[in-house]
This record gives structure tokens, sequence and C-alpha cells, in this order.
């Protein structure tokens, strides 16, 4: 095989260095503001097994650029929410960076769990869990 010519590593250190991160006792401090929109971008079976943040929305990483984009088919209003702040996570913050870097350079704000799902309940964060 042909070395690359950028690790994932690589990728994610680069995303991590022009997006905003935030921390989990943050983001759990800012739980209640109405205009949080907390996006979970985990695989479903994730979140079916360690729970998810109440209220979140899930969209699967395969799907976000399109779910994001007001001019694809596939839009969800729920990214065109008047004043909304969003943060993406996953479960250790290395998708929701690339996702994050990626829909800046799409021109849509937002920031990421730094750590993401990965401490929120240890550090005293609200879970869901499926029935």
């Amino acid at each position: 095989m042909t070395a690359l010519k950028k690790s994932s590593a690589e990728m994610v250190a680069e995303a991590r260095a022009r997006i905003e991160e935030v921390e989990t006792a943050d983001l759990i401090a800012q739980m209640d503001d109405p205009d949080l929109v907390i996006v979970d971008i985990r695989d479903p079976r994730e979140r079916s097994r360690t729970g998810y943040i109440p209220g979140s929305v899930h969209a699967p990483r395969g799907m976000i650029e399109f779910w994001v984009d007001p001019d694809s088919p596939y839009h969800k209003p729920v990214f065109a929410k008047p004043g909304a702040r969003y943060v993406f996570h996953c479960a250790s913050g290395w998708r929701s960076a690339l996702t994050v870097a990626t829909l800046q350079d799409m021109g849509f704000e937002a920031a990421h769990l730094k750590e993401g799902f990965s401490t929120w309940e240890e550090k005293g964060g609200p879970v869901e869990r499926e029935a």
C-alpha cells in the first residue's frame, strides 16, 4: 500500500486548530439555552448502546453535509433555525472535529464537543437511554 499523504490524526489536528471546541462541563452548563442545538453524529448503534444527550438531534455523519445544505433535497429544517448555536459531537471528538471543519468550509458555523460523548456522563451530563 502507498503511504497516505496525510493521516487521519493529522486531519483531526488540523480541524481542531481552526474550529471552536467546547468543554464538556461548559456544554452541560448551557443545556437550558433555548438557542443551543446539540447534534449527535454517531452511528445509531452507538446511541442505542451508550445512550444520548436529552434533546439532541441525531444526524448520522454520512448525511450531515446534505442535511445542513438548504439547497439539498435532503435538507432538514433544524439546521436553519434562526439564532441557533450548533454543537456537534461524536464519541471521542474526532469525527465531530472533521465534521465541523467541513461545515465551516461550507459556510455553516458550528462548534464541537472536544471530548465527545466519552466523558459526558462521568462529568454529570444527563443521558437518555432507549427502552
